[in-house]
């Protein structure tokens, strides 16, 4: 290839280079912006916990966040360093909120419901209880199927009668695959998938995490953005 054929496809790659530099920045500006319309689902939110650092709930709220879901308690030993602080800033700025719970399947039930019923105030406007069940890397028991769900009911049934109000089930793809929780517990569910809705349950979602690159005036960081079927 003679030097000026060399210089010339240089030249060609860098250009390419470039085109796609732009794209991946103009896509990624797409993203961090993005929700579902508002004239298809009117309820949209929110769900944070201790990552994302000190939030100026006034500011997210004006920028359209309806409601929160905070990061209470993680299996049964781990109460998020933020949630009170969350759940005061919320509160004063007129957001609806309600406490998540990341269930655990390395721990017992009855253990991980005390964390949570002595985390969460019992209140009267709070928002049902989440719970979610996804993959931990710092669990790797994978019980039989009926042993989880008996467990998730007697977690469900205590988280309950604290709140006074039947939970949601945020479960995650691989999680639904492999256990069908969505079969064998007659709660709403919650469900995940980015920008597409999701159909991965055998009962249609209440919820859906619709994104979770989204950017939020008054919160470092990307946010998921949720929102309720109408």
């Amino acid at each position: 290839m003679s030097t000026e054929n060399r210089k010339n496809t240089l030249l060609r790659l860098g250009l390419i280079i470039i085109v796609l530099l732009v794209i991946a920045f103009v896509l990624r500006n797409i993203a961090v912006g993005w929700a579902p319309p508002r004239d298809q689902y009117p309820v949209q939110g929110i769900s944070v916990d201790a990552s994302h650092g000190p939030i100026t709930w006034h500011v997210a709220g004006a920028t359209g966040v309806d409601f929160a879901y905070i990061r209470a308690t993680n299996g049964a030993e781990d109460r998020d360093s933020n949630f009170a602080q969350n759940i005061k800033g919320a509160r004063e700025a007129g957001i609806r909120y309600g406490a998540v719970h990341e269930y655990s399947l390395c721990r017992l039930a009855t253990d991980q419901a005390t964390m949570f019923v002595t985390t969460v105030p019992r209140q009267p406007n709070i928002l049902p209880p989440a719970v979610r069940l996804a993959y931990d890397d710092g669990c790797k028991d994978r019980p039989g199927r009926a042993l989880v769900l008996s467990e998730l009911n007697t977690f469900l049934n205590q988280i309950e009668g604290h709140s006074g109000k039947p939970a949601v089930i945020v479960v995650s793809r691989e999680f639904e695959e492999e256990y069908s929780i969505s079969s064998g517990i007659n709660r709403t569910f919650w469900l995940e998938g980015n920008f597409f809705p999701p159909d991965y349950a055998t009962k249609p979602w209440v919820m859906w995490r619709a994104s979770d690159m989204r950017r939020v005036s008054g919160i470092d960081g990307p946010v998921n953005w949720n929102v309720v079927r109408p």
